[in-house]
């Protein structure tokens, strides 16, 4: 099935595009990540981080068109942000390499993935990929994986 974007919506988060050409989108891809937690990760459900914030799996994303393979993670984390009271991005770093090691790693490790870079996302509200929007608040943080462990490449 296509979306009105053209993105092609898959189960099977191991298909990378043809010809690299459009990425494709994995909605509810948490439920492929019965690896990487006891039980399965449902959309919508709460994610465990060190800061304690709430965040849930928004979608995945094989991306070929930087040229190689990035592997997209992208979270929902309505508590981020640079004012008072909000999760500033020193404290979701950590959240972040966390969710890449606990989540990503057994992920493309499943599905023998062998990514360039895995890209871990968070945004205050739901986005469509590549859109911005000015009041949104989202942090990147980039990754390669060696042996097991998500090596931290600065965006």
């Amino acid at each position: 099935m296509i979306d009105q974007n053209g993105h092609r919506n898959a189960l099977a988060a191991h298909e990378t595009p043809e010809g690299g050409s459009r990425p494709r989108w994995f909605k509810g891809c948490a439920l492929a990540l019965l690896t990487a937690v006891s039980t399965p990760v449902q959309a919508g459900t709460l994610l465990p981080v060190p800061s304690g914030q709430p965040v849930e799996l928004s979608n995945v994303l094989l991306d070929t068109n930087p040229g190689e393979l990035w592997v997209r993670f992208r979270f929902i984390a309505p508590r981020i942000g640079s004012t008072v009271g909000r999760i500033t991005y020193d404290v979701a770093v950590i959240d972040m390499e966390h969710l890449c090691q606990m989540l990503a790693v057994p992920y493309v490790a499943q599905h023998k993935l062998e990514p360039a870079r895995v890209v871990i996302s968070f945004s205050d509200r739901p986005m469509e990929f590549g859109t911005s929007e000015p009041d949104a608040t989202q942090f990147f943080e980039a990754y390669r994986l060696e042996q097991s462990q998500c090596i931290w490449e600065g965006l």
